[in-house]
């Protein structure tokens, strides 16, 4: 009994956490470029996600932004069409590739 109060106490104790003062959280702004297919980024990829993610990934070859495209529909499961996967994956490489396609 002894050992569930206090695992109960080590659980509940960070609820009671207070901080002073305000807590602002940093804006961090990424530029997009507005190239051809960006309608359908918008559309398909950051409805879940910020452009962040494709930023942090660098400049990356044509195979690999198709991998990445396809790694969102197979495992986890975003909606896009072969048409606007083969768009999204066109504009990823142009904008952010490095010009090689392997």
């Amino acid at each position: 009994m002894r050992k569930l109060l206090i695992l109960a106490a080590l659980v509940t104790a960070p609820l009671f956490a207070q901080v002073e003062g305000d807590i602002a959280v940093p804006y961090m702004p990424f530029e997009v470029k507005m190239g051809k297919g960006f309608n359908e980024v918008n559309a398909n990829c950051l409805t879940c996600h910020s452009f962040g993610y494709v930023l942090n990934q660098g400049r990356q070859s044509k195979k690999f932004w198709r991998g990445k495209v396809d790694k969102m529909i197979v495992h986890f499961k975003a909606p896009i069409t072969d048409k606007d996967a083969a768009i999204i994956t066109e504009y990823l490489y142009e904008e952010y590739g490095n010009g090689k396609l392997k």
